[in-house]
């Protein structure tokens, strides 16, 4: 499903950020690789690096971290 959504936003034109542990993201436009020495770990410490990067995201554009918009909706859709 990840591969799908990635392959329909370059469709769509988009830029394509992929953080992995992997050598490489051929789908990606630009790929930050994080190395981890451990299979179990890695989805925790790439999970705090996207965490990070979002944090750090929308302090930049200007966004209120505290109380972010739409919370309740995208909490209860899907």
């Amino acid at each position: 499903k990840a591969q799908s959504n990635l392959q329909e936003m370059k469709a769509r034109g988009g830029t394509v950020l992929v953080i992995t542990d992997e050598k490489e993201a051929p789908d990606a436009t630009y790929s930050v690789r994080v190395t981890t020495h451990s299979s179990w770990t890695a989805p925790l410490v790439l999970n705090v690096v996207q965490q990070l990067l979002a944090y750090y995201t929308a302090v930049v554009r200007g966004c209120d971290v505290d109380q972010p918009r739409n919370l309740a909706k995208s909490v209860t859709v899907e």
